[in-house]
């Protein structure tokens, strides 16, 4: 049973990362009919709601794409900035919802900022834990490791609306400002919904770690 949950733990996100990808690689070749860049798709969302102190920059890697709340900065990918397409213009318009999150204050974006300085902690030395538990035996020990990974899950959690509402978002600013035209749409949804599948992923592969966990932590016992 160990086993198999190790499998599919690691099955799950590359099945996301392999939708995600082939989504991506498609309709990163599909030009939009408005030939707009993701800079400008980017700097039109924002002026349309009020964000023009919010800088849109070029930033290195793939799909590296996001919005830093703390220097109030979109950071797009090379491709994303300058592709006139229509993966270009998706991934744009959902980093501008996480803007627009971040103006009205969004609940769920509040909660998830709040918990990244203790995620960042947990998670540092949740692993170190866990070991010293299992092999020194002390299974209290294993348990409060088991505790602070699902600190992390619970961030997850709580990231699974921010990304999701983002992307309602974005497909809302794309039609209202007719920035893609209705052919264009169903490429957005795909876009955004693959990318949202990879967060949906990561839920699930924490959920099963915790419980391959608890099955080592019965099996030692």
């Amino acid at each position: 049973m160990n086993f198999i949950l190790y499998i599919i733990i690691i099955i799950i996100p590359l099945i996301a990362q392999l939708r995600i990808n082939s989504s991506y690689n498609k309709y990163k070749k599909v030009k939009l009919n408005k030939k707009i860049s993701g800079f400008e798709v980017a700097k039109k969302i924002l002026e349309a709601n009020g964000l023009e102190d919010i800088y849109v920059v070029e930033t290195g890697g793939n799909l590296t794409d996001h919005y830093d709340p703390t220097r109030k900065v979109i950071k797009l990918s090379k491709d994303i900035f300058h592709g006139e397409t229509v993966a270009s213009a998706s991934v744009a318009a959902h980093e501008c919802g996480h803007a627009i999150q971040d103006k009205e204050n969004y609940t769920f974006m509040r909660i998830r900022s709040f918990l990244v300085p203790i995620v960042n902690f947990t998670s540092s030395f949740a692993w170190i834990v866990i070991v010293i538990g299992l092999f020194a035996e002390y299974f209290n020990l294993f348990i409060f490791g088991i505790g602070l990974i699902s600190v992390g899950l619970l961030f997850q959690l709580v990231t699974l609306p921010v990304e999701f509402d983002a992307s309602n978002r974005a497909k809302k600013e794309l039609e209202r400002l007719n920035l893609v035209d209705k052919e264009e749409n169903e490429g957005v949804t795909k876009v955004l919904g693959a990318a949202a599948m990879t967060y949906v992923a990561s839920v699930l592969t924490s959920i099963l770690e915790i419980v391959r966990l608890f099955l080592v932590y019965n099996d030692r016992r």
